[in-house]
């Protein structure tokens, strides 16, 4: 599901949505979410000052509250 939603906002976000790709890393009491975007597009993911991905990660532990695990993104070249 929280694979489902960083997708979604990232594709919303950037110029080119084909590149978009989020793989998930799961562990014992959390899961990674690593993204994926053009070169061209790392500057909309991230905001100015990372706002951007500051949203994205409050939405993101916001909607992982009910499962009682921890979700990490991290914003990859």
């Amino acid at each position: 599901m929280e694979r489902d939603l960083v997708e979604y906002i990232a594709k919303s976000l950037v110029d080119d949505p084909a590149s978009v790709s989020v793989a998930v890393v799961e562990g014992d009491k959390s899961t990674v979410l690593e993204l994926r975007v053009a070169a061209d597009d790392i500057g909309k993911v991230i905001g100015k000052h990372g706002r951007i991905a500051k949203a994205i990660r409050t939405i993101l532990s916001a909607s992982s509250q009910a499962a009682d695990k921890r979700v990490v993104l991290e914003i990859l070249d």
